[in-house]
């Protein structure tokens, strides 16, 4: 997909970590929503843009990117705003978290995109992969949420699996010749 190289051992970690995906979302009656459907399409929408990201010319500096990008998002937010129930006026603390959190995402999206930009994929992709662990870290401190043991299991295997992917991708460009010419250092 938009010119990245996928070998069957990334097509394997793949189907891992999707196996991961759903040991955590429990796809049966019981453990299945819409809101496991919403969180699915946002990792595929999070895959196409990291993609999409790449092919961006060099020429649009990652400060403009990042700038549409939260445009794109807060219009986003806005347009659910109503579906979703609606503005309620934030609470001096709940304001002071939101302005904490839209900084971080801002510094979140400019580092993404400057690592998508400047590395491969296959290397900035398992760095993600921490983000299931925060999200887990969070998810006890603010909302006292405990992961069960298939919510663990299913974390273990989509790490592992990127772990994998990121292994095989060194390994990989180990095999590979290293670009030699003028001006450029000597190959070691």
């Amino acid at each position: 997909m938009f010119g990245e190289p996928v070998g069957w051992r990334r097509w394997l970690a793949i189907a891992a970590g999707f196996i991961g995906v759903l040991v955590i979302v429990r796809p049966g009656a019981e453990g299945f929503s819409q809101a496991s459907l919403l969180a699915l399409a946002s990792v595929g929408f999070c895959a196409v843009r990291d993609l999409a990201t790449r092919r961006i010319p060099k020429a649009l500096p990652t400060v403009f990117i990042t700038l549409l990008t939260t445009v794109t998002v807060t219009t986003a937010g806005a347009a659910v705003l109503v579906p979703l129930g609606g503005w309620k006026p934030p609470s001096g603390h709940a304001l002071g978290l939101l302005v904490l959190a839209a900084v971080l995402i801002l510094i979140g999206y400019q580092c993404i995109i400057v690592s998508l930009r400047t590395g491969d994929i296959s290397a900035v992709a398992p760095f993600r992969y921490s983000a299931l662990l925060w999200a887990m870290l969070l998810g006890y401190l603010a909302f006292g949420h405990q992961p069960d043991v298939q919510m663990l299991a299913g974390a273990a295997i989509i790490v592992a699996s990127g772990l994998y992917a990121f292994y095989r991708e060194r390994k990989r460009d180990k095999l590979r010749p290293a670009a030699t010419g003028p001006g450029l250092p000597p190959d070691v």
